[in-house]
């Protein structure tokens, strides 16, 4: 079949960039003439809260990769949905994530539906985003009178869509990223990333405030006042871009005095280095004031790290407690008293759980759910 995923991809970075491309290669594994539509403008500069938006890897040589969308353009929405229309795919894949792209989706897949052939099925990663703006409602209703079918990655999201839509839609587990390559030996990371070979735990991906890393500098300022008292006391790894403000967090960091116990490795990672990142690190942990799904959570379980979730949104159902990991409240002593938890049991506790589990996460089962959620099958 002929394939179209429209979203993020090369020359643009980040989890919804390589989730693409990964989807994409799954397409072709499988024998389906596959291409994706991205943006050559995603955001306008003074949206985007990162530092560049654009990535500085090669660009991968297996995957046919169309720069063409411009989100803030409606004369090239017009263009690229009729370009689209007369291409006649049997399915386009469009990925949704925040309503500021609702305007420009909805726009080119009105005009593909006109062509009476093309399935659209969206993977919708948030249909009420995190950060909520004036117009969001609006625009996500814009966006989905096209869809014929939805796929999440979470019974949130799944409940969320019900307030948009009443079409079909399917919920999934976020399939592993497996395209960073394989775990290598914590004291071989560790090396590489230029840190001690010491009890480590690790805050991976972008600084949002949803995402809570302030709830865990305070528990790791419980933990060092109960040093002393406990068995170990970790290194806190923080790898990842400052997506707000950085300043609360560097002056709560040299207040509270924790200042020799955190490594901040604050840019962008590049895909490269992600390996490194995750094998160095004894735990992940994610302590997320809300969240819908995680990618750091497929991530982990690809490279088989135990990990410290809150007892938020999708999270519990993705991380078995004293299983795959341990589940938290969204408090800092309850994170504090979770790390110590996680050390109490060792990696080897979790390792069996987390195994067997990851086992559901596939690449495989995501393609054939939008084939079969399609009706083409």
């Amino acid at each position: 079949m002929k394939i179209v995923i429209i979203g993020p991809a090369y020359p643009l970075r980040g989890g919804l960039a390589s989730f693409d491309e990964r989807l994409t290669r799954q397409f072709m594994q499988d024998g389906h003439d596959t291409i994706i539509y991205t943006f050559s403008l995603q955001y306008p500069n003074f949206l985007f809260p990162g530092t560049t938006q654009y990535s500085t890897e090669p660009a991968p040589k297996d995957l046919n990769i169309k720069v063409c969308i411009n989100s803030v353009n409606p004369i090239n929405w017009l263009k690229v949905g009729n370009e689209l229309k007369k291409l006649k795919p049997d399915i386009i894949v469009v990925r949704y994530w925040l309503p500021f792209m609702g305007a420009c989706l909805g726009t080119i897949l009105r005009i593909v539906r006109k062509n009476k052939y093309t399935k659209i099925i969206c993977i919708a990663d948030n249909a009420i985003p995190h950060e909520k703006r004036f117009g969001d409602k609006q625009l996500t209703q814009y966006f989905t009178k096209p869809i014929d079918a939805f796929i999440t990655m979470s019974e949130k999201v799944l409940n969320d869509l019900k307030l948009f839509t009443a079409k079909p839609a399917k919920q999934i587990v976020h399939p592993l990223y497996d395209n960073f390559g394989e775990q290598i030996s914590k004291e071989d990371a560790r090396k590489h990333i230029g840190i001690d070979n010491e009890p480590t735990i690790l805050f991976f991906g972008f600084i949002r405030k949803y995402k809570g890393l302030d709830m865990l500098l305070k528990a790791m300022k419980i933990l060092k006042d109960k040093k002393d008292t406990i068995n170990i006391f970790p290194k806190l790894l923080i790898a990842g871009e400052f997506y707000e403000d950085k300043e609360p967090y560097l002056q709560f960091i040299k207040e509270s005095g924790i200042e020799d116990d955190l490594i901040l490795r604050t840019d962008f990672i590049p895909d490269s280095e992600v390996r490194y990142y995750l094998s160095a690190a004894d735990f992940v942990i994610q302590p997320y004031r809300s969240a819908t799904q995680s990618g750091v959570t497929p991530l982990a379980y690809h490279f088989e790290k135990p990990m410290l979730v809150t007892n938020v949104g999708g999270l519990p159902a993705l991380v078995p407690n004293e299983k795959s990991g341990i589940v938290v409240e969204p408090d800092e002593m309850s994170i504090a008293q979770g790390i110590q938890k996680l050390y109490a049991l060792g990696e080897d506790y979790f390792i069996p759980f987390i195994k067997e589990e990851k086992k559901k996460y596939s690449w495989e089962i995501l393609a054939n759910t939008i084939l079969n959620i399609a009706n083409i099958t």
